[in-house]
């Protein structure tokens, strides 16, 4: 252990504090484990990149190396019967292999400290959808490509799915045990097999299909149902429908939805808004507009004197809730429009109207000139 650069394997500098020597350990531990990367020096790298976090990640044998060239110290050794006895044994002393291993698995959706579970990655994606398909709910089927669990083999890796025989090192449980000196005795720790790299199973002829790796890429067609009021930047998550991995759990489909813009209403939740422009003549004197739902017409009625910027709110005409029986409403802003262009009669007519109002009849001007008063 001595003659090895475990700075250098690890990929950190020798200043380098105690999580990213963590976080460079756990990056190239899944580069490299063995069901992950089956190429030939993917094993013998994943043993060394173990051996440097060992020492490294352990404040006193990191210490050590620093100052003698060896995790032991300065050639000290524990005798039968020493500090290991005292420590139950030496299990769990200094575990940080085993924990951070752990958290390795657990990353990969196990969590169990003696065999943690591999997960596959997730696989993430995106959909466009109309308005109409967000508002109302639609299915489609999607294509993307993922990998799958080796049908040929089911996923051993191995010939005809049986061309295998259990690990001898660790009896098919895919751990061992080992023991190592230190300088208060012997420690025990557990880890993963470096025989069969951790799937418990020796391969006698690999599977021409996947050559050996029990899974492979293909392409995949999944139907997907988009709930009704799903909204623009949501994501929809299928369980089970990523990447599968060797020995292990699938991971998810992630589906990031966008959702074009409608010419008319703009979307706010489950509420929707829109400008309704009516002439001038039609908030003064009132009267009944035709205005658009998401599905079809009603009839609005304007009251008689509706000031321009009124907000009509119509209960239950907006988008419906995301997985519930309940809808949002459709906010209409009265918007009065002036005439283009007036003929010198339709001006004439006007000043007639005009002349015919008192300044009772304009209350917001009438209070605007009284505070112009006192100014």
């Amino acid at each position: 252990m001595a003659n090895k650069d475990y700075y250098e394997i690890l990929g950190v500098s020798k200043s380098a504090d105690a999580d990213e020597i963590k976080s460079a350990y756990r990056r190239l531990a899944k580069k490299y484990h063995p069901d992950l990367n089956k190429t030939p020096e993917a094993a013998e790298k994943f043993k060394e990149i173990n051996e440097a976090y060992e020492v490294l990640g352990d404040d006193k044998k990191r210490a050590n190396y620093d100052q003698y060239g060896s995790a032991d110290g300065p050639q000290f050794q524990g005798g039968a019967g020493g500090f290991s006895d005292f420590f139950g044994g030496g299990q769990g002393f200094g575990g940080g292999f085993s924990d951070i291993f752990s958290d390795i698995f657990s990353a990969f959706g196990g969590g169990g400290a003696t065999r943690g579970r591999m997960r596959g990655d997730d696989i993430n994606i995106a959909m466009k959808l109309s308005f109409d398909e967000a508002v109302f709910g639609v299915e489609k089927i999607i294509t993307f490509n993922r990998i799958e669990t080796c049908s040929k083999c089911n996923g051993t890796g191995a010939k005809g799915g049986k061309d295998f025989s259990t690990c001898p090192d660790c009896r098919g449980q895919g751990r061992v045990r080992y023991q190592q000196s230190t300088p208060f005795g012997m420690s025990i720790r557990e880890g993963v097999c470096q025989k069969c790299g951790g799937t418990g199973k020796i391969i006698k002829e690999k599977c021409e299909e996947c050559s050996g790796r029990g899974v492979k890429r293909v392409q995949a067609q999944v139907r997907v149902k988009v709930p009704a009021g799903i909204d623009d930047g949501q994501t929809i998550r299928m369980r089970g429908e990523g990447n599968s991995v060797a020995n292990g759990d699938n991971g998810d489909l992630n589906i990031k939805v966008s959702v074009a813009q409608h010419k008319i209403f703009k979307r706010v939740d489950t509420d929707l808004l829109f400008d309704l422009y009516v002439p001038f003549t039609t908030c003064l004197l009132g009267g009944k507009v035709e205005i658009p739902l998401t599905k079809g017409t009603m009839t609005l009625d304007i009251k008689e004197g509706t000031q321009s910027g009124t907000v009509m709110r119509i209960k239950g005409k907006g988008v419906k809730v995301l997985n519930r029986e309940s809808y949002g409403d459709m906010l209409v802003t009265i918007k009065s429009e002036p005439p283009k262009t007036m003929s010198k009669q339709t001006k004439e007519l006007l000043k007639q109207i005009e002349n015919s109002f008192n300044e009772n009849d304009f209350p917001k001007n009438k209070e605007f000139k009284n505070k112009m008063k006192g100014l």
